[in-house]
């Protein structure tokens, strides 16, 4: 592989890991805007690479840059979609619902049945 090859290979896994963990970032409501030194922390990276993919991404519609003494960008709807999209894709097997939750295709989250308690998240009678 030649030496732009790769450092396109590197550019793509850097942004799905960037726009994944802001994603997740945003997605649990641990932070809207990021940094560079806290990115490189979570993804165990170099900062300066970490800032320089941080510029590459706002430059290509990814991410706006907050206004600040410290250089922290937010997601874009651009990059909320390819962020989101990237996570699934990433996590699907491991984002299922928790046991005891109702699935997507529950019957309690059909509108035609809203107001309705579900069968699935009705008390236990007690034994007798």
């Amino acid at each position: 592989m030649s030496e732009d090859g790769a450092a396109a290979l590197e550019a793509l896994y850097w942004r799905d890991e960037i726009l994944q963990a802001m994603y997740w970032l945003l997605g649990e409501g641990l932070a809207d805007a990021v940094d560079s030194a806290r990115l490189a922390e979570l993804l165990v990276g170099d900062e300066p690479l970490i800032a320089a993919e941080l510029d590459r991404l706002a430059a290509g519609g990814y991410l706006d840059l907050v206004p600040g003494p410290i250089a922290r960008y937010r997601l874009t709807a651009m990059g909320r979609l390819e962020g989101g999209r990237s996570f699934r894709d990433e996590f699907d097997g491991l984002t299922r619902q928790a046991h005891g939750e109702c699935g997507e295709d529950c019957w309690c989250n059909d509108p035609r049945r809203q107001g309705e308690p579900c069968p699935s998240r009705e008390p236990e009678h007690a034994l007798a």
